[in-house]
C-alpha cells in the first residue's frame, strides 16, 4: 500500500471512525440512561413508552434505520441529514435501546435496603436516584457498557453504506484503486483491532476508579491489619507482662 492510500484515505478514514464512535456513544449513552430510568418509574405509562421504544429500536436493524434517515426522511419531511449525523442518530437510537437495559438491570441490582435508608432520610426520589442508587449502579454498568462500546465501534463500518468515509469506505476505495484484497482489509481488521482494545483499557480504567470511588476496591498499598487469636496461656502471660489482675505472680 502506498503512502498516498495512507495519507489521503486510511488516515482520515480512521480519524472519522473515531469521531463516529465517540459522537454515537455519548448520544447512546444519554439514551440508555434515559430511557433505562423510565423502565423504572413507578407510572405505567411511562414504562410502556419506554419498553416499546426498546423494543422497537432492538428490533430494527441499524443499517435499515441509517437508510431511512438518510434516503427516506429528505422525500417524506424535506428534511436532509448530513451522512455522518444521520449515522450518529441511527447507531446512538440503536444501541441506546441496548444500553438502556444494562441501565434498568443494574438499577435493580442495588439493595432494597439502600432505597429504605434513602426513604428514611427524607430524600425524594431524584435526590435517592441521584445520590444513592445511581452511584452504586454505575459501576456495575461498565462491564457490559464495554461490551457495548466495541460492538458500537464495529458497527460504524456500516456507515460506509451511505458514504461516510470511514475506515471501511477508504478500504473500499484502496481495493478498488489497487486490486490488493489481501493487504488492505488485513490492515483494516488489525486498526479495529488496535481501537477496540484502547477502548478496552480505557474502559477498565474507568471500572476500577469507580469501584474505588465506592469503596470496591480496596486500594493495595494500604496495609491490612490481620489479629491471631491467642491460647490462654499466652493470654494469661501477657496479662502478667501487663500487670494485670489474673496474671501469673
Amino acid at each position: 500500500m502506498t503512502a498516498g492510500l495512507w495519507e489521503h484515505w486510511l488516515l482520515p478514514g480512521i480519524w472519522i471512525t473515531v469521531q463516529l464512535t465517540l459522537y454515537s456513544a455519548v448520544f447512546a449513552t444519554v439514551v440508555a440512561f434515559g430511557i433505562g430510568i423510565a423502565r423504572t418509574s413507578p407510572r405505567w405509562i411511562v414504562r410502556f413508552l419506554a419498553g416499546f421504544y426498546v423494543e422497537v429500536f432492538r428490533g430494527t436493524s441499524a443499517l435499515v434505520l441509517m437508510f431511512w434517515l438518510f434516503f427516506v426522511m429528505p422525500l417524506a419531511f424535506e428534511w436532509q441529514l448530513v451522512p455522518m449525523w444521520a449515522a450518529v442518530l441511527a447507531l446512538g437510537l440503536t444501541y441506546g435501546a441496548y444500553g438502556s437495559e444494562v441501565v434498568r438491570g443494574a438499577i435493580a441490582a442495588v439493595a432494597p435496603g439502600q432505597r429504605e435508608a434513602a426513604i428514611a432520610l427524607s430524600f425524594t426520589p431524584a435526590q435517592r436516584m441521584r445520590r444513592v442508587i445511581l452511584p452504586q449502579a454505575i459501576p456495575e454498568m461498565i462491564p457490559p457498557f464495554n461490551n457495548l462500546l466495541i460492538e458500537l465501534l464495529k458497527g460504524t463500518a456500516l456507515v460506509s453504506a451511505v458514504s461516510v468515509p470511514d475506515i471501511t469506505f477508504a478500504a473500499q476505495l484502496s481495493r478498488l484503486a489497487t486490486g490488493d484484497s489481501l493487504e488492505i482489509y488485513l490492515i483494516v481488521l488489525g486498526l479495529y483491532f488496535v481501537l477496540a482494545f484502547v477502548l478496552t483499557r480505557l474502559m477498565r480504567l474507568l471500572e476500577r476508579r469507580a469501584k474505588a470511588g465506592i469503596g470496591q476496591a480496596p486500594d493495595k498499598k494500604q496495609r491490612v491489619s490481620v489479629t491471631r487469636k491467642l491460647s490462654p496461656a499466652q493470654e494469661s502471660a501477657q496479662a502478667a507482662n501487663a500487670g494485670l489482675p489474673g496474671g501469673a505472680a
